[in-house]
């Protein structure tokens, strides 16, 4: 005999399920309402916004303020370049000593994750605000920045690429009876190797988009033209600011895939 009742559509979830969900709920209304969330703002904004596109176009194209913010956004390259290359190198070293099972034993892994972890926990600007204090104003606080930034995000990922790389040429290299250094040079860096790439060229196009705002607390870069822009008023040069920063990043983002696609695919 055929079943000819439908199936149900969705589960029913149990109690505890249900209880579940009305907390969820309930925590995303109570973030709302501590975000200040307003309908009535909402609803009023688009002729705000609508005022401050007809002020801000057409950008200021003028050669004096475009040669200005090209050497301003190229002092924002000159930051994110120099500090994810810095991080990057520093990463590796720490990332090997922060991986399970390579060189060091748990209490040294556990204590470097926890560092790593709170430089990832510490936002790139609040950072430039600490080496602006420590060195001066200028692109050298950005570039300090981005380093402690890169190091952050480097570590950690460069650490588990390493744990997850394929045990089976280190196992072989371990047997010939090859030291732990050895083994970690000879075939676990090697192995994870494409990992590192993609990690790192996301690094850089990460400390670019970052540098573009460290200028607002005087770390370097063109992000104190933005801030400068919007403070007097002047909306054409901010846009041409903000077009430029998307310009840029965009063009990074294209770049950083290419290569990845072409370095990875080449090493495999």
């Amino acid at each position: 005999m055929t079943d000819t009742t439908l199936p149900n559509r969705i589960e029913r979830p149990s109690a505890v399920s249900f209880l579940a969900y009305a907390g969820a709920l309930v925590l995303i209304l109570w973030c709302l309402g501590g975000a200040g969330f307003s309908i009535d703002k909402v609803v009023s904004s688009p002729p705000r916004f609508a005022d401050f596109a007809a002020r801000a176009f057409p950008p200021n194209l003028e050669p004096g303020v475009l040669a200005r913010l090209g050497w301003k956004m190229l002092e924002t390259m000159q930051i994110a370049v120099a500090g994810a290359v810095i991080g990057v190198i520093l990463s590796l070293p720490i990332a090997v000593f922060a991986a399970r099972g390579l060189i060091a034993g748990p209490w040294v892994n556990q204590s470097l994750r926890v560092v790593l972890g709170f430089i990832r926990a510490v936002p790139d600007i609040a950072w430039a605000l600490v080496f602006v204090v420590a060195v001066g104003l200028g692109p050298f606080a950005g570039m300090l920045a981005i380093v402690m930034d890169t190091l952050g995000f480097c570590g950690r990922f460069f650490a588990d690429d390493m744990e997850a790389a394929d045990k089976g040429p280190a196992e072989s290299l371990a047997a010939t009876g090859a030291g732990r250094l050895d083994v970690v040079a000879c075939a676990t860096i090697p192995g994870a190797m494409p990992s590192f790439v993609s990690t790192s060229l996301y690094a850089l196009e990460k400390a670019v988009r970052s540098s573009t705002i460290l200028g607002l607390v005087g770390a370097g870069g063109i992000g104190i033209e933005l801030k400068v822009g919007f403070d007097l008023f002047d909306y054409p040069t901010a846009m041409t600011v903000i077009l430029m920063i998307a310009v840029v990043v965009i063009g990074i983002e294209q770049l950083s895939g290419w290569a990845r696609t072409k370095i990875i695919g080449e090493q495999r």
